[in-house]
């Protein structure tokens, strides 16, 4: 017998959500907050724009839940391949790599073009996003220096600052690259090894 799973309001409401803040995390790495249409953010999730405003106040509202949502699902997705590699450098070319991957849902401009269009400005989107982007440069860092101290990573400029250069690079490669799958996560990889001083042979395909 064939026992259906009713769907109770919390199931689609998250569902719902979910949907949402996907769809605005591709118009946001697409077209920026300033050029974001709430309703067509809607549209493209499959839900009207009373369903949008029933889960977000405003587009304010919305781009904070997006910020949440990358950071969340991307610690989710990339967290683990870099937490399995007891090898600093293993660990942030697991980082590049599955920061590729990840993009792949037309989301890798999310975090650049927020930083460019509140650079200098005073906005709780731009303050959210240097708290959340702040975590990422924090856990490459740690990474830099213990190569360092491990002797896999060659001393240079300060580790934050490489750390910087690594996700600047990384990120450039995605998006440049994107929709180029395998090769996005590949060259993302290589790009990472050569900002760290790494041999581009330790980071072959596995």
């Amino acid at each position: 017998m064939h026992v259906r799973v009713r769907q109770t309001q919390a199931d689609r409401r998250e569902r719902s959500r979910g949907a949402l803040l996907e769809s605005a995390a591709r118009g946001l790495s697409r077209y920026g907050y300033g050029n974001l249409i709430l309703e067509q953010v809607a549209r493209e999730a499959g839900y009207t724009r009373g369903a949008l405003y029933h889960q977000f106040k405003d587009k304010e509202d919305l781009a904070l839940a997006v910020i949440n949502w990358v950071d969340e699902t991307w610690r989710q997705e990339v967290g683990p391949l870099v937490d399995q590699e007891p090898d600093p450098v293993a660990a942030l070319i697991a980082l590049a790599r599955g920061h590729a991957v990840y993009c792949r849902r037309d989301v890798a401009r999310v975090a650049m073009a927020l930083r460019l269009e509140f650079s200098g400005r005073d906005h709780p989107v731009g303050r959210h996003l240097e708290r959340v982007s702040e975590s990422l440069v924090k856990r490459c860092t740690r990474l830099v220096k213990a190569g360092r101290r491990m002797g896999t990573i060659p001393p240079g400029p300060p580790a934050r600052t490489v750390a910087l250069a690594f996700i600047g690079a990384m990120e450039g490669a995605v998006i440049e690259l994107a929709g180029q799958a395998p090769h996005d996560e590949v060259l993302a990889a290589r790009a990472a090894a050569g900002v760290l001083g790494v041999n581009h042979d330790a980071v072959r395909t596995k």
